[in-house]
């Protein structure tokens, strides 16, 4: 009976192959259809802003090794930023994909506005407290003094707008899980390429240097901000973002924390983890620093294309996990993890093959060429462990099991790595920092493997007892 109840869903479609709306189509559409639609406008975005990312290093390593390691130095302190974003939006956006997948956008829009509030004013506090400490924190973030001042006038830049800049990762995130991917992309290409432009014109059109970089930075952020905002402006999301949506209760402000609460780990750790190996690198000097950073910006770049399929699935999960889909919510995850492992085997044996070259455009320094290469090949090896472990923890976040999801972005992204990265810096030196990562990339997959085996096993028998309700 089951079977026919999908069956007679599926024949809700209206003529010619279109949808009725937006809950029509992630319950019906064909999942790996549905994934690579909600997929390619944020692997696109990703793509993009990541490419402005080795673009802006490029243009950076222009001005020195100390003006490039600076930019690892702040992508460390940016990605603490993008850490409190993710927190409110994707712990907002699980909530929200389940709440529409249940039908209830009223209580989604509320989740919403909260969220996007929330991380507004928390940017605010954040920047100021920021502000007030900022060289003790550019040294904690790994700095070497010769590499400070280049930090310390691009980051300032970052301050100034970083309650934008925390705010679009909360809204973009809201986009996708509702399932309009096409928005967000929109907003962060507009921001990224803005981005671009602006370092041409700031940088060396009027020779501002490491600050036009900054500049350039802060108000692709704002403009970004602004065109993520106009969906919602507009009516053209199921969620409303109102004042009168924003409720500051412990529960709301606890469901909203606690599901995104995987996601500040990721990204936390991530950060902690950045600021660790900026610091155990300085040790071997600014061409360390500058190689780790631009090893960083390449893997993450082809990295991004997994995450983007990942983040298709996202939407998928949430959706098919509040209708009861289960069968949507399997193929959707065995489809992820397989497209994701294909492209990082393509894209792998690519960077893989022309480490060297890749390396150079960004920086043509024989010391810091020589320290990049193996760390980048090592990890581009690595890479093919990591589609199964981040889509594992897309499933557990998307379907609320947040102490499962939590422990396995701590496991990743620092538990593991930060013991290793200490253990082998003393131990091997300067290759030890560089095996640290891809090692910890290929532990975390056997926790990663048994927690999804786990998930889907318990999922099977609830499968069942749906069945049997409905055959009741």
């Amino acid at each position: 009976m089951l079977e026919t109840n999908f069956v007679s869903r599926k024949e809700e479609k209206i003529t010619k192959g279109k949808y009725k709306n937006q809950y029509d189509k992630m319950m019906n559409m064909p999942v790996p259809k549905l994934i690579i639609s909600l997929a390619i406008p944020t692997v696109l975005s990703m793509m993009v802003t990541n490419l402005y990312n080795v673009v802006d290093t490029a243009f950076v390593g222009r001005l020195g090794t100390s003006a490039s390691g600076a930019v690892g130095i702040v992508f460390g302190f940016m990605s603490i930023l993008q850490a409190i974003g993710f927190t409110f939006g994707q712990g907002s956006g699980s909530i929200i994909s389940r709440r529409l997948g249940d039908k209830d956008a009223a209580r989604a829009s509320v989740i919403a506005s909260t969220a996007f509030a929330l991380s507004f004013m928390i940017a605010i506090v954040a920047a100021l407290i920021c502000y007030l400490f900022l060289d003790p924190i550019i040294m904690f973030l790994g700095s070497t003094s010769t590499i400070a001042p280049y930090a310390r006038t691009y980051i300032t830049f970052i301050l100034l707008t970083s309650p934008f800049m925390v705010s679009s990762f909360t809204v973009n995130n809201i986009l996708r899980y509702e399932g309009k991917a096409l928005y967000g992309m929109v907003g962060l290409f507009s921001g990224a390429i803005i981005n671009i432009i602006g370092d041409m014109i700031f940088m060396f059109g009027l020779n501002m240097g490491i600050a036009g970089a900054g500049l350039s930075t802060a108000l692709s952020q704002v403009i970004g901000f602004a065109i993520l905002l106009v969906p919602f402006l507009k009516g053209q999301t199921q969620c409303r973002l109102a004042i009168a949506n924003v409720h500051f209760n412990a529960y709301d402000i606890g469901d909203i924390i606690a599901t995104g609460c995987p996601s500040l780990l990721r990204q936390g750790l991530g950060s902690i983890t950045t600021i660790i190996l900026n610091t155990e690198a300085s040790v071997y000097g600014d061409a360390a620093v500058a190689g780790m950073s631009i090893v960083s910006r390449l893997f993450f770049f082809m990295f991004s294309v997994a995450i983007g399929v990942g983040q298709g699935f996202q939407p998928v999960c949430g959706f098919s996990y509040g209708a009861k889909r289960y069968d949507r919510l399997k193929e959707g995850f065995r489809f992820s993890v397989l497209l994701g492992e294909g492209l990082m085997i393509v894209l792998g044996t690519i960077l893989y093959i022309k480490a060297p070259y890749f390396i150079k455009l960004l920086r043509d320094d024989p010391d810091v060429t020589n320290i990049a290469v193996r760390a980048l090949r090592l990890q581009c090896i690595a890479v093919l462990f990591l589609p199964l472990c981040m889509n594992t923890e897309m499933l557990m976040q998307c379907t609320g099991q947040r102490l499962a999801a939590s422990l396995l972005s701590m496991l990743r992204n620092g538990l593991i790595f930060i013991p290793l990265l200490l253990i082998l810096a003393k131990t091997r030196g300067i290759a030890g920092i560089q095996e640290a990562q891809p090692l910890s990339y290929v532990v975390a997959f056997i926790p990663g493997a048994a927690a999804a085996y786990i998930f889907f096993k318990k999922l099977k028998h609830q499968d069942y007892k749906t069945k049997d309700n409905v055959g009741e």
